[in-house]
Parts: C-alpha cells; sequence; structure tokens
C-alpha cells in the first residue's frame, strides 16, 4: 500500500527540475514509513521495489543502465534506510533525513558521472550535481518532516502502525 501511495503522490509534481526530478507531495514520506514501521530488511526491500516501479513508469532520460541503477533502484532503494530507526524517539524523521541523504549520494554521483555536460561552463560539476539534485530533494525532505511533526499526523500515523499489527 506504501508503494502504491507513493508512485500515486510523485505523479502530482509541484516543482519539475529542467532536467529531471522533482518535488512531489511526500512520495518519499510514504516509502519511508515501510522501513520505519517494518525494519531495515522490509523498508530496503520496499524501497527498492519502489525505485524499480518508478524507473519503469517513467524512464525518460535513462542514458545507461548504470545510470539508470543509480537514480532509480538505489537512490529511492536508500529511503528504506529508514529501517535502522525502527522504534526509536524521532525515528521517522532521523530515517527520513537518513534516507533521503542517501538518495541524494546516489543521485550526486549520477549527476557527475552521466549529466556532468549540464553543468554551466565553468562550474565544478560536483557542486552542479550537488546543488541541482539538493534543491527538490531537501524541499520535498522538509516539508515531509514538517507535516510528520505535526502532532495529530503523527498520532494518525502512530494508529495506523497500531493497525497493521506492528506495535
Amino acid at each position: 500500500m506504501a508503494i502504491a501511495l507513493g508512485i500515486v503522490a510523485s505523479r502530482f509534481k509541484l516543482f519539475t527540475m529542467p532536467t529531471g526530478g522533482a518535488i512531489t507531495p511526500f512520495s518519499m514520506l510514504f516509502v519511508s514509513l515501510v522501513g520505519y514501521w517494518f525494519g531495515l530488511k522490509y523498508g530496503l526491500t520496499a524501497a527498492v521495489a519502489y525505485g524499480l516501479l518508478r524507473l519503469l513508469i517513467s524512464a525518460s532520460g535513462i542514458v545507461s543502465l548504470p545510470q539508470a541503477l543509480l537514480d532509480y533502484p538505489l537512490a529511492f532503494g536508500a529511503l528504506g534506510l529508514s529501517g535502522i530507526f525502527k522504534d526509536r524517539k524521532w525515528g521517522l524523521q532521523i530515517g527520513l533525513i537518513v534516507g533521503v541523504f542517501g538518495r541524494f549520494f546516489f543521485h550526486l554521483l549520477s549527476g557527475v558521472f552521466f549529466f556532468a555536460a549540464y553543468a554551466p561552463e565553468g562550474m565544478n560539476v560536483w557542486a552542479y550535481s550537488a546543488s541541482y539534485n539538493g534543491v527538490y530533494l531537501s524541499v520535498e525532505g522538509v516539508l515531509s518532516i514538517l507535516v510528520i511533526s505535526i502532532p495529530q499526523v503523527a498520532s494518525a500515523l502512530k494508529r495506523v502502525k497500531v493497525m497493521t499489527g506492528e506495535q
């Protein structure tokens, strides 16, 4: 269900970057919930599956198999790192931050190795890739953290977790 919600949320783009990447309403959050609720193994499995589905749905901009692996199953798979923080106070927030940084790392590498030609002349390709990917990932990450930090949302997420059978 979380993967499906993430896919649906990813289709609503609040802002799209010129050569790929977008700010979507909480698509990363839905995927990170799996890890936070069920642990690292399930989180990584769900997040990699989510990345593969995203690849199948939006395969434009693929330049090679290594780039596709970096930008989809590995980058989105990093969201499953939220499972490291299962059952910890502020675990969802911390897990989401770690997952976003993991996703950023893989997109950064992809930008450096496969999209360096888009960097403005004279600009360091690492700085370009970091700023490009950092813009949309940080905005969506901050929005997600703000929403899950609202007491009513946090309470609702706890109730949903109980309904999953995970206490």
